[in-house]
């Protein structure tokens, strides 16, 4: 999957394909245990894709977060220093 179809994505369809990815990853671990893999090149390539998704998620959680810093910024009251 490419960088631009994953950022197109929301968050929870995002986690729904992380968790299939990560239950297919965990398919392809035991094939190849069993030497039932034919293509070992897809575990690799599997677990760029879920690094991709975690990373695009993880990017959409920052961009929301100093919205929320800000928020609280702007309610809460200035201390008053004395000396």
């Amino acid at each position: 999957m490419k960088i631009k179809e994953i950022r197109k994505k929301k968050k929870v369809e995002l986690e729904k394909e992380l968790l299939k990815m990560r239950e297919r990853l965990r398919e392809l671990r035991f094939k190849a245990a069993l030497k039932q893999l034919k293509n070992h090149r897809e575990i690799p390539l599997l677990k760029r894709d879920i690094a991709r998704t975690l990373m695009v998620i993880g990017e959409q959680e920052l961009l929301k977060e100093p919205e929320s810093k800000e928020k609280i910024r702007a309610t809460s009251s200035p201390k008053n220093k004395t000396k």
